[in-house]
Order: C-alpha cells, then structure tokens, then sequence
C-alpha cells in the first residue's frame, strides 16, 4: 500500500509540473485544424508564412479583381468596408495575426490575468498580441466595433506595433493618439474611429484564432490587402491564385483600355473576350514585358484556361 500511495504522489507532483495549455492564444495544433490545407512555410507557431514577394505582389492588384476571384472559390465574407486610416491613400499588405477582444466579464477577467502572469506577460492584455508580431505582420483585432474606451492603442503601443511589423494593423475598434500615430514611419493602420479616451471595460479573449471583422471572417496567416476603399482578407490557400488571376485581369484591362481609346473595341467596350483576343493580348504581352508581374509560364497557363473558358 505504502509503495502504491508513493506512486500516487510522484503522478500528482509531475502534473502539477507541466503547463497546462494556454487558453488565450492558440496552440500549434489548433492552428493546424484551421490552416491544415496551407502546404507552404510556417511560423513556429503553426500560423502560414505567406511568401515576402506575394505580399509585396499584392500591393499592385484591385480589390475587385482579388473578390471576384475568392467568391468564384465560395469564399463570400473577406471584405469590408467603411474605414478611417492613418494614411488612407497609401495601401499597405501583410500576414493577419488576429486578436479578439470581448466586453469584460470579471471572472473571465481573472482567468485570463492569471494565464499571463504564469506565461511572464506585462502590461495591459491589449499589448500582448503585439509581443507575437513579427516582420510583415498585419495585427488585426475584433474590437466588436466599439470606439468610445474601446481604443486599443495610443501611440505607444502604435510605436510598438511599427517596430514588430513595419507593416500595420487592422481594428474593428478605436484607436487614440491619432496624430501620434500618424508621425510614425513606415506605419499605417485601418480602424473605426478616433476617441481621445483610454480602453476600459473589454479585455483580450484570443490570440490567433478566426475572427470576424465587420463582415469579414479572418484566419491568423492570411494576406490582408488594405487600399483606400477597404480591406480584403485572402485566405493563405489561394492568396498566390488569387494574386497571378487579379494581375492577369489587369493586363486584360490594360490590353482592353488600349483598344478603347485606339477605337479598335468596337462594341465590346467590356472586354467581348475570344480565343482570337486572347491571341492578340499573348502578342501585346511580347511587346510590352514589363506589363507582367508573373513569370511568363504561369501567365501561359492563365491564358490557355481563360481561352479554354471562351
């Protein structure tokens, strides 16, 4: 018996030894059930490293041609609109690291309070997704909305979201300190509106799990397009798709607004797409190389589906 109660002792002191799984921010193997079909690069974490170059790639596609490519795919709620910004004419992209914020329930509050203090996290629990921030990072919070105390950042904290990201945030929620904010370098963000008051009454909830932003839904790794009329999130699968079919459009409108104003369209002002056309826009890309983004193969490709399509 005296053998058997000694075990029981050494199981319960190796259990009380291990960590328990962290509540607020998502572990590996959740990230994993969102993002299982992601095949490219990961953070250690688990979230999709979404190649530097298609990020960049992005800044030069219209949001319209990057929709109606996701909601030929079904994805119908990755865009939203109705933004104040830093800088409203400079577009910015990067990966989506998500945050949510709910209103604060006190034990709740607790909770999540004492999960930091074990983890060695400081300060308000609306910094610790910016500790997660690396290069390229685009920190996009559920704020649900609120502006009035329900700011989540004065410059402070834009100061240190600028130096983990170089890149910006997203907020469904305020933001103070907006002149602040707009003097930093290479920083820009996208929020519902200004208010000079402090965050009070709401806490963090999670750390890259799906969120809802307006109405759009939103997985940590995705590529978040910010331009001046709104924000697109596109899912991390089909962000290299998504990009090489929206730059294909633009050389179908620069081909097409070219014919418009030579008065060679006819009629088809729109496009009147045919294999014939395809033919000549094939041509008109030898001519004018500098056109293409893609390489050349993924541009052959696209054609021969779009003319396969006709």
């Amino acid at each position: 018996m005296k053998s058997v109660l000694q075990a029981v002792l050494l199981l319960c002191m190796i259990l009380s030894a291990v960590p328990g799984f962290s509540q607020v921010k998502m572990t590996k193997e959740q990230m994993m059930f969102y993002t299982s079909d992601w095949k490219g690069d990961r953070f250690p974490d688990g979230r999709p490293k979404i190649p530097d170059d298609l990020i960049k790639r992005s800044l030069d596609v219209s949001i319209e041609d990057v929709w109606d490519y996701l909601r030929s795919r079904g994805y119908k709620c990755q865009f939203d609109g109705g933004w104040q910004a830093l800088h409203i004419e400079k577009p910015f992209a990067g990966r989506a690291l998500t945050a949510q914020y709910m209103p604060l329930r006190p034990d709740m509050a607790s909770a999540i309070a004492a999960e930091g203090k074990a983890e060695g996290r400081v300060s308000g629990n609306n910094s610790w997704p910016i500790n997660e921030l690396q290069i390229g990072d685009v920190y996009v919070a559920d704020g649900f909305g609120k502006i009035v105390e329900g700011t989540l950042i004065g410059s402070n904290l834009g100061n240190g979201i600028a130096a983990h990201t170089h890149t910006g945030f997203v907020f469904d929620a305020g933001i103070r300190d907006q002149e602040e904010n707009r003097e930093i370098p290479n920083f820009n963000g996208f929020y519902r509106g200004y208010d000079p008051s402090a965050w009070a009454d709401m806490t963090l909830t999670a750390i890259n799990a799906p969120v809802r932003i307006g109405r759009a839904v939103v997985l940590p790794g995705d590529l978040v397009l910010a331009k001046t009329d709104g924000v697109i999130f596109i899912p991390a699968i089909l962000a290299e798709a998504a990009i090489s079919s929206a730059e294909f459009t633009n050389l179908e409108d620069a081909f097409n607004f070219e014919l418009n104003k030579a008065g060679k369209n006819g009629a088809e002002f729109e496009g009147g797409w045919t294999p014939q056309k395809y033919d000549a826009l094939a041509k008109w890309i030898d001519a004018h190389p500098d056109q293409l983004k893609m390489s050349h193969a993924e541009f052959d490709a696209i054609l021969a589906k779009r003319k396969q399509q006709k």
